[in-house]
């Protein structure tokens, strides 16, 4: 029975890789740049520097070997000290921009600054497993916008800015608003873990019997106490009625109404105070025996 395989599709960055170890391999009569870090797994320590080539003679290499003064690596191979290097020379004055043809404005005032923010960008695009992911939170136009505006020669102290206070993107997005960004290209693998974590969990507590029954309760409770002000405010105003809708108290027949009695007292007061030696007349609803206890009572005191 024939079994189907499906062979993995090589990433970006791995092919890039493989080009540049490609180029930089070391090989007969290749050399090992000086500028690319040294690993002693792919490279052996003795061909590490110097110039080296392979020479065929004849006989056998083994006789004329001395390992005390050399190393068996060496066998074969022809040593030489590399050349001092040479100084650059110095770059040929760029070409005027407003008359230079497309090619030389690209190469002179375009490439110089766009070619390590590239390679800037894929440094981050690694760093943000662009490669290994089909959505990720790195946008790379952002990331090209914050960078070329930092490193532009002709302006300085930008280093601490960020993309929002750049001043044309603060435009571009007050006519044109970003929607927010999904919550899983925000959260972090650690934060989503701990998330869902946490909300099964609950869930698994929340499906147990007791608690569906406290949360019923709960939920009855609740509705019950909803309009807790309204049954507040209904009961005091069936104990206390308000002024508009009180009525009116009836006399009963044979006894003054209470607002004429204290008129009465206010108007015998008043008549006490003008003339001290005059009678006090008892008002109605006081009886003449009550009036003269208050006579003797004085005249004992």
């Amino acid at each position: 029975m024939s079994v189907i395989t499906k062979v993995p599709e090589t990433k970006l960055w791995n092919q890039i890789c493989e080009e540049i170890e490609s180029i930089t391999k070391v090989g007969d009569g290749q050399q090992l740049p000086l500028e690319i870090d040294y690993d002693a797994a792919k490279y052996t320590p003795v061909f590490f520097g110097p110039l080296h080539k392979r020479v065929l003679i004849d006989g056998n290499e083994d006789d004329d070997f001395d390992p005390s003064i050399s190393h068996p690596a060496c066998v074969g191979y022809a040593f030489v000290d590399r050349p001092p290097e040479l100084p650059s020379p110095e770059p040929p004055a760029p070409p005027n921009r407003q008359e230079c043809s497309p090619r030389e404005y690209l190469e002179y005032y375009v490439f110089p600054w766009l070619l390590p923010a590239l390679e800037e960008l894929l440094r981050h695009a690694k760093a943000e497993k662009c490669f290994d992911r089909k959505r990720t939170k790195f946008d790379a136009v952002d990331f090209l916008t914050e960078y070329l505006y930092k490193k532009n020669p002709q302006h300085q102290n930008r280093e601490e800015i960020s993309l929002a206070d750049i001043p044309f993107v603060q435009e571009w997005w007050t006519k044109h608003p970003r929607p927010p960004p999904s919550k899983s290209l925000v959260w972090t693998e650690q934060e989503a873990v701990q998330i869902l974590q946490n909300f099964w969990r609950g869930y698994k507590v929340r499906e147990e019997n007791a608690v569906q029954e406290l949360r019923q309760w709960q939920k009855e409770c609740r509705e019950e106490k909803k309009d807790i002000h309204e049954t507040v405010n209904r009961f005091w105003s069936d104990k206390i009625p308000s002024d508009n809708e009180a009525e009116p108290e009836t006399s009963e027949p044979g006894r003054p109404d209470q607002q004429q009695q204290q008129q009465q007292q206010s108007t015998s007061s008043a008549n006490a105070h003008k003339d001290p030696n005059a009678s006090v007349t008892p008002t109605s609803g006081v009886t003449n025996d009550g009036c003269a206890n208050l006579a003797n009572l004085t005249v004992l005191v």
